[in-house]
């Protein structure tokens, strides 16, 4: 049986790293407009510290393109071609081939020694059996060298990467694209500016509104918003390239899943009830799957970056004991119009679809998730989003699609209820187009389009200052 020599190993590279010829990366990379999380990638790479970056994030949220687009940078700076390496991973000639092995080969050819400054890109990492041993070694064996490894995988990738580089590696998300990305990507340049006070006067609603219908539809990743033929197809794009292939091949090869139509059958159901409250009970009988076994799936689908749970709490904001009842986001509303076909703006789903796309702007930042729940006790009370800060409720919102509860807020029942806790939580609701303060007790009302641009912008940019102060 023949075997892959180095010969075909070093073709392959040579066709993965054009500038080694050329000078330059391919133009499909150069010409996507950079996402926000381009500077602060830049910065961690540029860092005195010496760390490894782990770039982890869903499918086609733009790995890939971000790593062409760094290394064009380094190439614009002058950085010899020759010192620049990007090994795709997923590759099959690459099967089974340690990171050394490429390091070594790279660097032996080239005759320098591993005090020099290279800059080396393995994506799709998850693809290497114990990639974070192979990491550590080279990051300890070539400390001039400055290494970048991507992959899909975020919390098999996040666990590995914390057990084995304790001070070497730096995590970096990359998640699907914010409302205000892709406002910007979409070139609605003159949407951007709109502020949670703005004056309505100055707000071109009737445009916010159609922009973020469309966001809900197709705008979660970059190329369906870039590339007129990907989004004509979008929902093709979405179910077969993002969807398919990671119910279908990379939880089952990461995790062992034997019925990945029993997954699949599992997931769509998440996905059509997105922003809906769910229990243990109720999908493991509607299912019939054993809890056990949806508990795993949860814990793959979360780990993908398809979902995000969200835990209860009472009418006190006090945690339950058992976790019996929580809340099952999409982390990008688009993957349910992929399934189930887009949604209008006056269709009875696009209540939960814009809750779950104003949770994907909180998805951005993980270390804010664990303060977020939701209350939900007898009698009908409910708040969609309750902030906990040490145990307290600092806000509470309730997401409509509807401007009738300005006129009539005290329909908005849980809100009215939880204003007599004694932190005195901020109350807030979304509308569909207007704006108000009403009260007693006092409520803040402002179209829900404004608000999910305000978080998507202040988690955006503050989860970027994170990032920046790492790498100084």
């Amino acid at each position: 049986m023949l075997q892959v020599t180095i010969d075909d190993i070093r073709r392959r590279l040579a066709l993965d790293n054009p500038w080694w010829s050329t000078g330059s990366v391919y133009a499909r990379f150069r010409d996507i407009p950079r996402r926000d999380y381009f500077e602060p990638l830049m910065g961690l790479i540029d860092a005195p510290v010496n760390r490894s970056i782990v770039v982890m994030g869903p499918r086609r949220v733009g790995k890939t393109v971000l790593l062409h687009q760094v290394i064009a940078t380094l190439l614009e700076r002058g950085i010899e071609p020759g010192r620049i390496m990007h090994v795709p991973l997923d590759v099959p000639v690459y099967d089974g081939i340690g990171l050394e092995r490429f390091m070594l080969d790279w660097v032996d050819r080239a005759g320098r020694g591993p005090e020099e400054r290279f800059y080396v890109f393995f994506d799709e990492v998850q693809y290497l059996q114990d990639w974070e041993i192979h990491l550590k070694t080279l990051h300890d064996a070539w400390p001039g060298t400055r290494f970048v490894v991507s992959g899909s995988a975020a919390a098999a990738l996040r666990r590995k990467s914390r057990e084995s580089g304790a001070g070497r590696f730096t995590d970096f998300i990359l998640p699907p694209l914010t409302f205000r990305e892709y406002l910007r990507l979409s070139r609605l340049d003159d949407l951007l500016g709109v502020a949670p006070y703005t004056p309505p006067a100055d707000v071109d609603i009737d445009a916010l509104n159609g922009a973020l219908v469309d966001y809900i539809n197709t705008g979660g990743f970059p190329e369906i918003v870039v590339n007129a033929a990907t989004r004509a197809d979008s929902e093709r794009y979405i179910r077969q390239d993002i969807i398919d292939n990671v119910l279908l091949r990379d939880l089952p090869s990461l995790y062992g899943i034997q019925d990945v139509q029993e997954l699949n059958r599992f997931f769509a159901t998440l996905a059509y009830n997105t922003g809906q409250e769910v229990s243990m009970d109720e999908l493991a009988k509607s299912s019939q799957v054993s809890k056990n076994t949806l508990r795993r799936y949860l814990e793959y689908l979360e780990a993908a970056f398809l979902i995000v749970t969200v835990d209860r709490v009472d009418h006190q904001a006090r945690r339950f004991q058992r976790r019996t009842h929580f809340k099952v986001y999409l982390t990008n509303p688009c993957i349910r119009a992929a399934l189930f076909g887009a949604t209008g703006p006056d269709d009875p789903a696009m209540g939960a679809l814009v809750e779950t796309a104003l949770f994907a702007q909180w998805a951005h930042w993980p270390a804010m998730q664990r303060h977020l729940t939701y209350a939900r006790w007898r009698g009908g009370y409910e708040v969609d989003l309750v902030y906990l800060y040490a145990e307290k409720p600092r806000w509470c919102l309730e997401v409509k699609w509807s401007d009738r509860f300005v006129d009539r807020p005290a329909g908005l029942k849980g809100l009215v209820r939880f204003a007599e806790h004694p932190s005195e939580p901020r109350l807030e609701a979304t509308t569909r187009s207007r704006w108000a303060e009403t009260g007693p007790p006092p409520v803040h009302h402002r179209p829900a389009a404004v608000e999910i641009l305000r978080v998507g912008s202040m988690v955006t940019d503050g989860q970027i200052r994170e990032y920046l102060k790492l790498a100084t």
